[in-house]
């Protein structure tokens, strides 16, 4: 097995070891929880796992193009120091590796009159995995519908809603949350304001 401590982790594991480390793991968690990690925290591949390693520069540039995608390649070799050509090719790299998965326009919910933000949390009659498949398939019809996450816990689902007024938020919840197969109960809190909206993940330095 091969360690390496770094801003980024990469991970080695042959065929016989994977169960072997599975074990350990779980051996270490005192908890129910652990009958969850099929769904989503732990997944051991058979033959081996690899955590992606990115160095310092495609470091720099993952942070420049999270805070302003719309740069040009020349602003940006010239921020991370490189030149434009080496440059572009790194971004080319990152992007057939998944580490950039696409590039959008952040929009404004309030200049677009979406003044409500609501969080639904979303209990179903069965956790079948058929069952929350297809609750996922009908949220992803969803267009007031901006994020959908499965929870550990009593909550299985918690939704993030937009709308431009409480009725319309009402209309929607009766109409396309509470009336979806297998949901059992829904509870939602509306926000006040927002502290903080920072979209992406933390790139370290």
């Amino acid at each position: 097995m091969q360690w390496s401590v770094n801003t980024f982790v990469t991970v080695r594991l042959t065929t016989r070891q994977a169960p072997v480390l599975g074990r350990c793991i779980v051996a270490q968690l005192h908890s129910p929880a652990i009958l969850l990690l099929s769904r989503a925290m732990i997944k051991l591949e058979a033959a081996h796992m690899v955590v992606e390693v990115f160095d310092s520069v495609d470091r720099r540039i993952l942070a420049e193009l999270q805070t302003d995608g719309r740069m040009t390649n020349v602003e940006l070799s010239t921020r991370v120091g490189l030149t434009a050509p080496p440059c572009l090719r790194r971004v080319r790299a990152l992007e057939e590796r998944g580490a950039i998965s696409g590039y959008h326009a952040q929009l404004n919910a309030d200049a677009l009159g979406y003044a409500i933000t609501v969080f639904a949390m979303v209990s179903l009659k069965s956790q079948a995995e058929p069952d929350l498949k297809a609750f996922e398939a009908h949220v992803a019809t969803l267009e007031p519908v901006r994020e959908c996450h499965m929870l550990n816990g009593e909550i299985d689902f918690i939704l993030k809603v937009v709308a431009r007024s409480l009725q319309e938020f009402q209309n929607f919840l009766t109409s396309s949350l509470t009336t979806a197969p297998n949901v059992a109960s829904i509870k939602t809190s509306l926000t006040i304001r927002t502290a903080k909206n920072v979209p992406g993940v933390p790139v370290p330095d």
